[in-house]
């Protein structure tokens, strides 16, 4: 095992967070490198989460993704914003979008977007023959009081 060690001038890395001192006046921090020999371990292969079909209810804020949006973009940024959820979340490409889903959105207008919305995220398998990918998100809107103490929910399906 071997150490490095490396001088910077802080002004040039500052996003570094470790400041070891000062160098003959100068503000310099040094970062230590461990370089060991890579371990051959191998690993067993499980089944990929990502190949069960799945239902889950999320709290999606849209208010932070939305802030400091131009007024005329806000509605189809949110749009934007559910779509990329889903697709991070679920971690499927395909992301279908219900038409109730975008009433709910629009609703306000297109300046007037709610902060939250709550929404259930369906990962389907897709029975076309042509498919690219083998699943998909089905994205559906869901009706709440209030936002209060929500948490993200498994639905189990009948």
């Amino acid at each position: 095992m071997s150490t490095l060690k490396k001088f910077w001038p802080i002004k040039m890395y500052g996003i570094f967070r470790e400041v070891a001192g000062e160098l003959k006046g100068q503000n310099f921090f040094w970062i230590s490198y461990t370089k060991m020999a890579k371990e051959q371990v191998k690993k067993e292969t499980k089944k990929s989460a990502l190949n069960e079909v799945i239902t889950r209810e999320y709290t999606i804020h849209l208010h932070k993704h939305l802030h400091g949006t131009t007024f005329k973009k806000r509605a189809p940024k949110a749009v934007k914003v559910i779509r990329d959820f889903a697709k991070k979340t679920m971690g499927t490409d395909d992301v279908r979008l219900d038409p109730s889903l975008n009433k709910e959105v629009w609703k306000g207008g297109v300046k007037g977007v709610a902060y939250r919305i709550r929404v259930r995220l369906a990962r389907k398998r897709n029975d076309d023959e042509n498919a690219k990918q083998k699943l998909f998100t089905y994205v559906t809107p869901v009706t709440v009081a209030s936002f209060k103490g929500l948490q993200t929910e498994v639905v189990e399906d009948n």
